[in-house]
């Protein structure tokens, strides 16, 4: 049975877990005071997309100058770091300090306490704090999606060696040999979770009735596995790739697999920050979206960002075991390579980054399947309360990126199942197996 992590606020404790590892303007004049009013009612006139346009040139500065964005080595948070790297934040008047962080609670601690003021995060965190079941309950802002695609699931060479390469053969392999079974995720609501539960039920399996779930950081996903902790987890790149080349695991499944395009991480914030800081959030997103583009510009660039986070500062890895994937070159350890793709993006003309009101609500409708949610909520409504959508156009103007025609989009996941953002209650009581 899944369990939350307390929210604590000392990281010896945090990353526990069962295994290693109008007051009125001054004014000379009734006439000065209805000029002001005036301004006002003009400047709310005014196309949000010239208003960006107003901020990029700096006549509405960021509040904050320098700001901190919580990381987690992988793979996925490169587009803040080269942000920060390739000094894009310059342009929009911010400096970004990234700071490496030990787990998803530590990063959730941290931004709910204001120990940072951004984080590259998991979509499914920041709306679990946001409902109260990822930790203690505060207002969170979804600002923009940082990456699609580029997660794995991971099944232990062990098990490989007994047949179990794919969910079919595990399922299986778990029917025919009886045991306790371990399945790794990195936050219980968050994306790897909800990947991880959603492929498992695809091919007949309970993941919280007919497995053990635990709960590991993804840098210590590879040593767990490698000590037998665990029979499969699902985990950002590079520690899929790493398990292969190591020798210790083998690829079950890509994400892209399960969704194609789905939502990954995302930058998040607490809603306060956000009120207090607009010009700071818009800044950010507009640095990090130059960024997005600049990484998916070519191979060049794709390069000279695996150098960068490679380094012990970011990821820690070596850069061959990151770059293969981000390049969609992918091997499954035992012998099978295939160019894929919808491997990990982050730009792809804009369309990977809005934050869609359907993605956030999909998350709700996971945690309402598997007795996170106990009830269902205003699905829409909390979506359009997370996801900063406004913010994110302005932001979007400013670096001139295109935006979707709509809030809303349509997928078909590997089961069939088509998600667009209507129904979200009659689609969270659909499926057969769950935990509701």
């Amino acid at each position: 049975m899944t369990t939350l992590p307390p929210v604590v606020s000392t990281p010896s404790t945090v990353d526990a877990n069962p295994v290693v590892s109008s007051a009125d303007l001054p004014s000379s004049s009734k006439r000065a005071t209805l000029a002001g009013a005036a301004a006002l009612t003009v400047a709310s006139m005014i196309d949000p997309m010239l208003r960006a346009q107003v901020y990029a040139q700096g006549s509405d500065a960021p509040e904050k100058k320098e700001v901190k964005i919580g990381f987690i080595p992988l793979t996925d948070c490169a587009s803040v770091v080269m942000a920060s790297q390739l000094e894009l934040d310059k342009k929009y008047g911010v400096k970004i300090i990234p700071t490496k962080e030990a787990s998803w609670a530590s990063v959730r601690d941290k931004l709910v306490n204001g120990e940072i003021d951004f984080a590259h995060v998991l979509y499914g965190l920041i709306y679990g704090v946001q409902m109260g079941i990822g930790g203690a309950k505060k207002d969170m802002s979804v600002l923009m999606t940082l990456n699609r695609n580029g997660q794995g699931i991971t099944i232990s060479k062990k098990l490989a060696e007994k047949g179990a390469v794919d969910g079919a053969s595990l399922a299986k392999l778990m029917a025919t040999e009886k045991r306790e079974y371990t399945a790794a995720q990195t936050f219980p609501t968050g994306t790897h979770a909800m990947w991880i539960y959603y492929w498992l039920a695809s091919h007949g399996l309970n993941p919280i009735k007919d497995l053990k779930v635990i709960t590991v950081p993804p840098p210590q996903m590879v040593a767990n596995m490698r000590v037998g902790n665990m029979d499969m987890y699902c985990v950002g790149e590079p520690w899929n790739h790493r398990a292969i080349a190591d020798g210790i695991g083998v690829s079950g499944a890509t994400t892209q697999d399960i969704w194609k395009d789905h939502p990954e991480k995302v930058l998040g914030a607490t809603a306060e920050f956000v009120k207090k800081n607009p010009n700071t959030a818009r800044a950010v997103i507009s640095a990090i979206l130059d960024a997005g583009k600049w990484i998916d510009a070519g191979l060049v660039n794709k390069n000279k960002m695996a150098d960068t986070i490679s380094q012990q500062a970011y990821v820690n890895t070596s850069r061959d075991v990151i770059i293969d994937r981000i390049l969609g070159r992918y091997q499954n350890g035992l012998g099978k390579t295939w160019d894929d793709p919808n491997h990990m993006k982050f730009f792809d003309d804009g369309a990977v980054t809005y934050p869609y009101l359907s993605d956030g609500m999909w998350f709700l409708t996971q945690h309402r399947r598997w007795g996170l949610l106990k009830e269902d909520p205003d699905y829409l409504a909390v979506a359009k309360q997370v996801n900063a959508i406004d913010i994110y156009k302005q932001a979007a103007a400013a670096a001139k990126v295109a935006l979707p025609k709509s809030d809303m989009r349509s997928s078909k996941l590997m089961d069939g199942v088509v998600w667009d953002g209507s129904k979200p209650k009659e689609y969270a009581a659909s499926f057969k197996i769950k935990n509701a």
